[in-house]
């Protein structure tokens, strides 16, 4: 029985973890909707990704509400601070669907996180898009990561968090689709938990010169 092909919109597409994300599930089974303002950084992905992958379907698109309309699932991949726009031009078209949240809210010169401790940015997204399922993934990895999801021998874990048990599988699959090790982590309110993982590891490659290269691995037997 045929695999019905899900359509994903990553919103933000031509930054570098937009285009990361792009790239890496471009030989999925998916349909892949692309948005982002600067059209010429999303013109160079797209011909990007066909370069790669000659048979993906890859469409570039005008606007973040009728790239969400079309999808299945969708990729906010924008700083914290742009989601809540984000999150009222697509409200209407993004009722069920399951919209990833990938924004780690740190500070400038990432010292700290900028939300309240009692919150995260995917709950606060949720806020904004009450009837979305709302999943934490990939805010845990750095954008190298998705090129190499191999580091040291060991595949790189990606930590996923949310409320709909559906939603949950649908991302664990699109993150073995990556390359990683899927990691469930919890409901929703373990985002708090993964943002301030990720602000760690952030300053930890500044510090110790990662090049950029680096994540998270859990070993057990």
């Amino acid at each position: 029985m045929p695999i019905t092909k899900q359509t994903i919109a990553i919103i933000g597409a031509g930054g570098n973890m937009g285009s990361a994300i792009a790239k890496s599930i471009a030989g999925g089974n998916y349909r892949l909707l692309l948005f982002d303002r600067n059209s010429e950084q999303l013109g160079s992905l797209h011909e990007e990704i066909l370069k790669d992958h000659p048979e993906a379907d890859v469409e570039s698109m005008n606007c973040p509400h009728e790239s969400s309309w079309e999808a299945d699932i969708i990729i906010l991949a924008v700083p914290h601070g742009a989601e809540k726009g984000l999150a009222n031009k697509i409200r209407e078209v993004a009722t069920q669907k399951i919209v990833i949240s990938i924004a780690n809210p740190v500070d400038v010169d990432f010292s700290e996180l900028t939300t309240d401790s009692d919150t995260s940015a995917a709950e606060e997204l949720q806020e904004w898009l009450p009837n979305s399922k709302v999943v934490k993934a990939f805010n845990t990895t750095l954008e190298a990561d998705f090129e190499q999801p191999v580091i040291g021998g060991k595949q790189v874990d990606a930590f996923i968090a949310g409320d709909d048990e559906n939603a949950i599988q649908t991302v664990t699959e699109l993150a073995k689709t990556v390359g990683f090790n899927p990691i469930v982590a919890g409901n929703l309110s373990m985002s708090s938990t993964l943002e301030r993982m990720q602000l760690l590891l952030m300053q930890l490659t500044i510090k110790n010169d990662y090049n950029g290269l680096a994540g998270w691995k859990i070993l057990h037997n």
